[in-house]
């Protein structure tokens, strides 16, 4: 090879190797591949696969006049998915089971005494004064939009739906598991579920309050 051309040869080499990416500029490239592809999971939409076992909906009754007290408990869920994007509420539905209330307060008769008893409660529960559950076994809950931290979807319960909100939802993500928290507060009155006490002095307030936790699996 003639110089010149050996000296062409060489210099264009030099100058591909010297116009190539520093070892500082190749890390700082794989470090930003990197966090584009954590950003970009984290914004993907992922449905999650209610776990009904670990989830639980709690429920509460109260009275009002001159004798003030309440019921509260729990209730089982059947199915449900959740819809997360971003690290926010997108979608999702639940379904429970209203042949599975279970009260968890103390404010009943003895067992055995004619009337008042947890028992008693449990099988008014199941007649037309409150969820005629032969007839309306479940009650759903269907998400239609959210705005921040509420959700406003369609309550189905007694047969009967109206639009309600969940208001004050966190969601959390970790290791494949998705769980989203919220409180729903819906008028009893408007589902049919009329009872009024037998007693002047005793009202059963109208509002039923539910606090929801669900905890989901990715599909």
């Amino acid at each position: 090879m003639k110089p010149f051309i050996a000296l062409t040869a060489t210099a264009a080499v030099l100058s591909i190797v010297a116009c190539g990416p520093s070892e500082a500029e190749i890390a700082a490239a794989k470090e930003k591949a990197v966090k584009d592809s954590i950003e970009a999971a984290a914004s993907m939409e992922k449905t999650y696969m209610v776990d009904a076992a670990a989830s639980t909906i709690a429920w509460a009754g109260h009275t009002s006049g001159a004798k003030v007290y309440g019921h509260n408990g729990s209730i089982s869920l059947n199915n449900g998915t959740i819809t997360v994007k971003g690290g926010a509420l997108l979608g999702g539905k639940f379904e429970v089971n209203m042949t599975a209330i279970t009260p968890l307060d103390s404010n009943y008769a003895p067992d055995g005494s004619k009337e008042g008893t947890k028992a008693n409660l449990l099988q008014h529960l199941t007649t037309a004064d409150f969820f005629l559950t032969d007839s309306f076994p479940t009650a759903t809950f269907v998400v239609q939009s959210v705005e921040g931290n509420t959700a406003t979807g369609e309550l189905t319960v007694k047969g009967k739906t109206n639009t309600e909100k969940i208001t004050d939802i966190t969601i959390t993500e970790e290791n494949g598991t998705a769980k989203a928290a919220g409180k729903l507060v819906f008028d009893r009155q408007k589902y049919g579920v009329a009872w009024k006490h037998f007693m002047k002095d005793v009202l059963l307030a109208d509002d039923i309050e539910l606090t929801i936790e669900l905890v989901g699996n990715a599909q």
